[in-house]
C-alpha cells in the first residue's frame, strides 16, 4: 500500500462527497498526537496547549443512556444522514475497561464496523480507564485534540452506567439522553442526575408498544421548561434501525448548539471539566496494579489490618 495515499486513488464506493476536501495525512497525524496524549508520550502536554482557540467552537454532542437503549444504533443512524449532507464526524467511542490490560475492549469496531472505511469518519475507542461515570481524564484530552481535527461534529458514546455519568454533562456541548419504551412506568425509577443533563431526549425503539404511553409519562416527569432558553425540553422519538425521526432530533441537535451563547452555566461546566482533569493529575503516581501487589503482600499477614494498610500507603 501507498505511503500517502490520494483521494483520487480511492474506489469510488469510499468516497461518498467529492467535494469534501479529507486530508488523509491530517488524519494520521491527529491519530498520532491522540496517542501521544493519551499515552503522555513526550510532548503531549504541548499538543493540548497548541490547540486553538477556534477549535473548541466545533460542537461536542454526547450520548448517553442505560445499557441496551440503542445508542450505537442512534449513533450509526446519525452518522449515514451527517455524513450524506457532507459533514465530517469525529466519533469517540468510550468502551469498558479490560479487567486484564486496563484497555479498551474495541467494542466499536464491530458497533461501527460500516463506517470505517468512510473518508467522513474518524472513530477513535478509548477506555473508561476505571472512571465510573464513564468518562476518564483522558476522554477530556481527547476529545479537545480532536477538535482541532476541522470536523463539523465530534459524537461520544459512553458505556451507560448510571448516574455518575453526569460527568459527560461537563464536556459535551449538547448531551443526548437514550431511552427506550421498555421503561414503561418505571421510567421514574432512572437516576435523577441522569436525566438533569439531558439537553434532548431520545426515546429509541418507538415503534415498540407502549411507546405512546412512555412518552406521555416522560413529558410528566421532565422539567417543564429548557434550563437554558426556556423552551420545552426536547423528546423525540426514533426508531434508529430504519433512520425514522433522525433528521428532526439532527434538528434539535443544531438547535441546542445554537443556543450556547447564551448558557450561564458555561463557566461552570469548565469548573467541573477543569476538576476532573486537577483530580486525574493528583492522582496520577497511584498505580491500580502496584496497589493491587502491595495488598496482597500485606494481606498475607495474620494481624493484617485494613485501614491501617491504607494510612501506610497513603504516607
Amino acid at each position: 500500500m501507498k505511503e500517502n495515499i490520494t483521494r483520487e486513488e480511492l474506489p469510488a464506493s469510499r468516497v461518498k462527497n467529492k467535494a469534501l476536501d479529507w486530508d488523509f495525512n491530517k488524519m494520521r497525524s491527529l491519530s498520532r498526537a491522540i496517542s501521544l496524549v493519551e499515552n503522555e508520550s513526550e510532548g503531549w502536554q504541548q499538543i493540548l496547549r497548541d490547540i486553538p482557540a477556534e477549535a473548541f467552537d466545533i460542537p461536542v454532542i454526547g450520548i448517553t443512556g442505560p445499557p441496551g437503549a440503542g445508542k450505537s444504533t442512534l449513533i450509526n443512524a446519525l452518522i449515514t444522514q451527517l455524513t450524506e449532507s457532507g459533514k465530517s464526524i469525529g466519533i469517540v467511542a468510550v468502551d469498558p475497561t479490560s479487567p486484564f490490560n486496563y484497555g479498551s475492549l474495541l467494542g466499536d469496531r464491530v458497533r461501527m464496523a460500516g463506517h470505517f472505511n468512510n473518508p467522513q469518519v474518524f472513530i477513535r475507542s478509548l477506555a473508561t480507564r476505571g472512571s465510573l461515570g464513564g468518562l476518564s481524564a483522558k476522554t477530556i484530552e481527547v476529545v479537545d485534540v480532536m477538535r482541532s481535527g476541522g470536523f463539523d461534529y465530534i459524537l461520544i458514546e459512553t458505556v451507560g452506567v448510571g448516574q455518575s455519568e453526569v460527568e459527560i454533562a461537563g464536556l459535551a456541548d449538547c448531551t443526548i439522553v437514550v431511552l427506550v419504551p421498555e421503561g414503561g412506568d418505571d421510567v421514574q425509577a432512572l437516576k435523577s442526575g441522569v436525566m438533569e443533563i439531558a439537553d434532548i431526549f431520545v426515546v429509541n425503539k418507538s415503534d415498540r408498544p407502549g411507546s405512546a404511553m412512555f412518552l406521555q409519562n416522560l413529558k410528566k416527569l421532565l422539567p417543564h421548561r429548557d434550563k437554558y432558553a426556556h423552551q420545552p425540553i426536547p423528546i423525540i422519538p426514533v426508531t434508529a434501525t430504519r433512520e425514522e425521526g433522525i433528521s428532526a432530533l439532527i434538528e434539535a441537535i443544531d438547535h441546542q448548539i445554537a443556543l450556547q451563547a447564551d448558557r450561564p452555566l458555561k463557566n461552570q461546566l469548565l469548573a467541573e471539566k477543569a476538576w476532573q482533569l486537577i483530580s486525574a493529575h493528583r492522582m496520577k503516581d497511584l498505580s491500580r496494579i502496584q496497589l493491587l501487589e502491595s495488598l496482597r503482600m500485606a494481606a498475607q499477614s495474620p494481624d493484617f489490618s485494613f485501614y491501617r494498610f491504607l494510612g501506610d500507603y497513603l504516607v
